[in-house]
């Protein structure tokens, strides 16, 4: 059976309340599909205009349902909505076998009257109706498709809309006047996706602690190119960092060998001599965990090739917000990690740690600049991603 290609918005007030982790971690471990992007949106009325038509037109939903939900995108998803906040919605694109109908039956699950907890809408939505059928309160928690046909329509929509009510959402919250409003960057490193598994959405649920709004998001497949600009500042502190780590190796490895006593100035000078080496070991292995491969086998003109590793970019914006994600994310090293911070509970050593978080606003724009998750962005993956799938279908 050919993929499909489905789509999932969690909505505004999800969003608000927190609920994305809880949210991203149903999509990424019920039912077998892959996540094949991510993006933010703001939509604007004429995007809201657009969508609505697709179900409007849509014949075979419940005329109940399908007023309830042109109400609550008119109510709740508009620059101008009822409650009064910013229309964040964060799109996953989902792709496998017969994706639609396992996304709408096995993950998100049906707009029901009767909550079953199984499924995103039964933990996190609400339908809640009288005896003669009014709808007193519905709360949708997330937005699909719910036939192929419908959603190959609202995906050209999104595709339409990506790249100007998409992308980096940095304008569109208010902030008190004095507030030391910092967007930081967090990656959800590739051991998060090595299996399928609730624990992305458990470590965006961990974020979500600190009060802070997600305004970017984006599926990453760092190339070699990407991971050597990265973490290029780290071979000179590898250098100078690692040098009492080489010297005890050498001590350890020399001593037994001969009938004298190595002294510690002696392995030290070998440790000079090594650091450069031993740095550059130790960032080809970062690079290699970020993008799949080892530099040192990667031709120059292919290291801009797409990694064959996942992660997950997301940005980050509040008061403080560089402290208050590197606090809730922990120490490097995991076992200096306090407890409860993300490191003590998810990370298995140093560079499989969980997740990567800027250490200063500084550090935060030249990243974001090398994921392209900073404005104005280089290139639409989501646009991208649409419309190859729908061209590959006419």
């Amino acid at each position: 059976m050919r993929d499909e290609l489905a789509y999932a918005l969690i909505t505004p007030y999800s969003l608000l309340k927190s609920r994305t982790g809880g949210i991203i971690g149903r999509m990424l471990s019920l039912g077998d599909l892959e996540l094949a992007g991510v993006r933010m949106f703001a939509p604007s009325d004429e995007m809201i205009d657009a969508y609505t038509a697709t179900i409007t037109s849509h014949r075979e939903m419940d005329p109940q349902i399908k007023q309830a939900f042109v109400r609550y995108l008119n109510d709740y998803f508009r620059p101008q909505n009822k409650l009064g906040i910013a229309n964040r919605t964060m799109l996953m694109l989902l792709r496998g076998p017969n994706a639609v109908e396992v996304l709408k039956e096995l993950v998100v699950g049906p707009i029901a009257k009767d909550p079953r907890g199984d499924t995103i809408r039964g933990t996190y939505g609400d339908f809640i109706s009288v005896p003669g059928g009014e709808i007193l309160y519905f709360e949708p928690a997330v937005l699909i498709g719910t036939t192929p046909e419908m959603v190959d329509r609202q995906l050209a929509v999104l595709a339409d809309f990506a790249t100007a009510d998409g992308g980096v959402l940095e304008h569109v919250l208010d902030f008190p006047p004095n507030a030391n409003v910092q967007t930081t960057l967090v990656i959800l490193k590739p051991e998060n996706f090595k299996r399928k598994s609730t624990r992305p959405g458990n470590l965006v649920d961990m974020f979500s602690r600190t009060g802070l709004y997600i305004v970017g998001a984006k599926l990453l497949h760092m190339s070699v190119r990407q991971a050597e600009q990265f973490y290029g500042p780290l071979k000179a502190i590898f250098r100078e960092k690692l040098k009492p780590i080489v010297a005890k190796r050498l001590k350890d490895a020399l001593q037994p060998a001969f009938g004298f006593q190595i002294a510690p100035g002696q392995c030290q000078a070998m440790a000079d001599i090594l650091a450069q080496s031993n740095a550059e070991f130790e960032f080809n292995r970062i690079v290699e965990y970020m993008a799949g491969t080892n530099p040192e086998n990667v031709a120059e003109q292919d290291k801009d090739t797409a990694g064959k590793e996942t992660c997950l970019a997301l940005l980050y914006q509040g008061a403080n917000a560089v402290e208050k994600i590197r606090t809730t994310l922990g120490a490097t090293n995991p076992a200096s990690a306090s407890p409860g911070t993300i490191r003590s509970v998810y990370a298995n050593d140093l560079m499989r740690n969980a997740a990567h978080a800027s250490d200063s606003p500084e550090s935060a724009i030249r990243e974001r600049q090398i994921v392209d998750l900073a404005e104005p962005e280089r290139h639409c993956d989501i646009k991208e991603i649409i419309e190859t799938y729908l061209g590959q279908k006419v």
